[in-house]
C-alpha cells in the first residue's frame, strides 16, 4: 500500500467539499488509507458572534473580502499539525496554472493545505503567506472549493493503488508531454462509422505506433504549443514540421483563390 498524503482544506463550506470525497474513488482511497483529507471551517476564526469573516474593501467598490487575520489563523492553525503542511496554497485566478508538472510535484508531498476563498477573495495581505498560488484557468468562479477540489483529484488520482490500473495515469494526455491518443470500444461499427482497423490487428507493435502517431497528429493539431517541450524524436519532429508545411502551402493556397480587390 501506498503512502498516504494529506490535504487540509480551509473553506467557508466545508460541505461542498466533503459532498463530493464521499463517493467513487475518492472515497474508497480514504477508506483504503491512502488519502486523507481534513475539511475545516474558516468561520472559526471569524472572532465575532455572527461568525463574519469578511469586510469591505478599502478604497471602495464591489463584493466584500475575507479577512488576513482570518486566513492568517487558519495557516497558524495547519502549522501546528503533525506533520505541518509542505504546501500552503491559496487558489486564485491569479495564481501560476494548475499543470499536470505541478500534480505530479504536489503527489509528493506528505501534507498540502488549501485555501479555498469566496466573495472578491481574500485581503491581498494573504499572498505573501501562503507558500503558492494556484490557478486551473482564466476564468472566475463563484469560490474556490471547484479548483481545491480539481487539484486534490488530480493528485490523489497519481497515488499508488488509487486507481484499479497502476499503468492508467502513466499514458494521461499531458504525462508524455502530449495529448492521448483517442480510444475505442465495441461495437466496432457504429451508423458507419468504424473502428481503425490496426486496434483489432492484435498486433501489439503496430498499435504501439500508430497510438504514438495519433497523440502526435491530435496535439498538432488542437494544442500545437505542447509540442514545444514534448520528448519528441528527431523523426517526430521532421513530421510536425512536414505538417506545418502542408498546412503553410494549403493556407497559401487559399489566399490565392480569393478574390482580389483593386484598392479605393
Amino acid at each position: 500500500m501506498g503512502r498516504a498524503v494529506r490535504f487540509t482544506v480551509y473553506t467557508l463550506f466545508p460541505a461542498l467539499i466533503e459532498g463530493y470525497l464521499g463517493d467513487a474513488l475518492l472515497e474508497k482511497a480514504q477508506a483504503r488509507g491512502l488519502l486523507e483529507v481534513v475539511t475545516r471551517d474558516l468561520r472559526r476564526f471569524a472572532g465575532n458572534r455572527t461568525n463574519r469573516v469578511d469586510d469591505a474593501p478599502y478604497g471602495g467598490g464591489a463584493g466584500m473580502v475575507i479577512r488576513v487575520d482570518v486566513a492568517a489563523a487558519a495557516l497558524a492553525e495547519a502549522a501546528a499539525d503533525d506533520p505541518p503542511p509542505e504546501e500552503t496554497i491559496l487558489l486564485s485566478p491569479a495564481g501560476e496554472p494548475l499543470t499536470q508538472a505541478l500534480v505530479e510535484e504536489l503527489a509528493g508531498k506528505r501534507h498540502v493545505m488549501l485555501l479555498s476563498g469566496r466573495y472578491e477573495g481574500f485581503d491581498a495581505r494573504v499572498e505573501s503567506r501562503v507558500t503558492r498560488e494556484v490557478s486551473i484557468g482564466d476564468f472566475v468562479l463563484m469560490g474556490g472549493e471547484l479548483p481545491a477540489l480539481v487539484l486534490l483529484e488530480a493528485v490523489a488520482r497519481l497515488l499508488p493503488g488509487v486507481l484499479g490500473d497502476e499503468a492508467s495515469h502513466r499514458e494521461d494526455s499531458f504525462t508524455t508531454g502530449l495529448l492521448d491518443y483517442p480510444e475505442f470500444t465495441r461495437p466496432a461499427e457504429f451508423e458507419g462509422d468504424v473502428v481503425p482497423d490496426v486496434l483489432t490487428s492484435g498486433h501489439h507493435g503496430r498499435v504501439s505506433a500508430w497510438r504514438r502517431e495519433m497523440a502526435l497528429l491530435r496535439t498538432w493539431q488542437r494544442r500545437p504549443d505542447l509540442l514545444e517541450h514534448a520528448a519528441l524524436s528527431d523523426e517526430e519532429r521532421a513530421r510536425v514540421a512536414s505538417w506545418n508545411a502542408a498546412r503553410s502551402d494549403e493556407r497559401t493556397a487559399e489566399d490565392d483563390d480569393a478574390p482580389h480587390r483593386d484598392g479605393a
